[in-house]
Parts: structure tokens; C-alpha cells; sequence
């Protein structure tokens, strides 16, 4: 087996350099979601022959390339880590690329699959596929950008997404088919395909979306 705990000077580093980046972006890519994604990530490498400290790593960086904007985050990313001399002190040149690439292979629209265990790792661990932090973050992107819409058109075009993303056939893809993630899609699934269930839902959070109210989920 490889490193099976991460080190003690790189969580500390990560901690003081790192998550604070966190902070400037929105809601849905706080710190709190940095977080989740290095827990979920060391978690699911419990079971592979994987470098810990490299993961953890990874998953700490693979969204920072949001100070750039969010459309080409996920290669921003990549390129900060593998351009950050810091991480020289623990990581050779060949593994600070694999970790640049794994950063760079996360991201859910991509049409390829990750080119490593590492990037199958941070990208799984990155399915936040909690259907209530879903329908918060989707709707309080919709509230920020389509401030003109109404009720109706904000309920339709948060479904719309859900369906185009985590639908049979929707481009989310489970690398590593965990069953944490396999048994949430399909909790999902069942509330976007029934209308009565995804409008009883949706009401809830709009509601306190409206109030600013953001739901605590775990």
C-alpha cells in the first residue's frame, strides 16, 4: 500500500493556502464544498492502492480555477497546481502532472472519461448527488442569472437541468460506481420523473431561496 494518511504539513498547508481561496467563489463552491469533496475523496480511496496524500491534494484544488470564471474551470485548475512550486517539497514532476491531470478530468460535462484512478476518484467524489443541495444550488443560480423569470419559469427550467444532467442518459457519469452515489441518483431520478413530487420539493426550497434561507443539508 501506498501513503494510507495524509501528512500532517501538507493538511496544513492546504488549510492555510488553499481552502481560504474558497471563500471568494459562490455559494454552491464555498469552502464547505472544497471540504466535503476532500472527505469524500479520501473516503472512496480507502479502497484502492492509491497515494493519500495525493488525493487529498487533488480534491483540495480541482475547483480554484473558478477565480477565472466557470467555464473553463476545470483546466484553470489543473494548470495552478501543476504551476505551484509549493508542492515541489512533496511531489515529484511526475506526480504533480498526474494530479494536474486528475484536477483537470473531474468535471461532470466532460466527454471523456478520467484519464486515471485519481481523476475517477475526485471526480466521483465530486457528485454531490444530494437532491436537496441540488435543487438549492440550481435555484439560487437561477434567482442570481434570470432575475425576470416567475415562479413557473424558474420551476420548469430547474427541472429541465436536472433532467439534462442526472436523467437516464443525462451526461453525469459514476466512474467508480460507488454505492453512496448509485443509491442518491436514483432517490433522484425518482422526484424529477414524478411532477407531483418534484413540484412538493421545489415549492420548499424556492421558498427559502426567496427568504434566503439555504436549507442545512449534511
Amino acid at each position: 500500500m501506498r501513503n494510507s494518511v495524509v501528512r500532517t504539513d501538507i493538511r496544513e498547508f492546504v488549510e492555510r493556502e488553499i481552502l481560504p481561496l474558497y471563500c471568494d467563489f459562490d455559494k454552491a463552491h464555498g469552502p464547505d464544498h472544497a471540504e466535503k469533496v476532500i472527505a469524500n475523496s479520501l473516503e472512496i480511496a480507502a479502497d484502492y492502492d492509491v497515494d493519500m496524500n495525493m488525493v487529498y491534494v487533488i480534491a483540495a484544488y480541482h475547483d480554484i480555477g473558478l477565480k477565472f470564471g466557470r467555464e473553463r474551470h476545470e483546466k484553470a485548475s489543473a494548470e495552478l497546481l501543476l504551476a505551484d512550486e509549493r508542492l515541489e517539497k512533496w511531489f515529484t514532476a511526475e506526480e504533480r502532472q498526474r494530479m494536474a491531470q486528475a484536477a483537470e478530468d473531474h468535471r461532470a460535462s466532460n466527454d471523456y472519461e478520467p484519464r486515471s484512478l485519481y481523476g475517477k476518484i475526485v471526480s466521483e467524489a465530486d457528485r454531490d448527488i444530494e437532491y436537496l443541495t441540488i435543487l438549492v444550488r440550481t435555484t439560487h443560480y437561477g434567482l442570481v442569472h434570470f432575475p425576470d423569470y416567475d415562479y413557473e419559469q424558474h420551476c420548469v427550467r430547474v427541472r429541465e437541468h436536472l433532467v439534462e444532467k442526472y436523467a437516464e442518459g443525462g451526461y453525469l457519469k459514476l466512474w467508480l460506481r460507488t454505492e453512496k452515489n448509485e443509491r442518491k441518483l436514483r432517490e433522484l431520478r425518482e422526484i424529477i420523473a414524478s411532477d407531483e413530487m418534484y413540484r412538493e420539493v421545489f415549492a420548499q426550497v424556492y421558498t427559502q431561496c426567496i427568504a434566503g434561507q439555504y436549507i442545512a443539508l449534511q
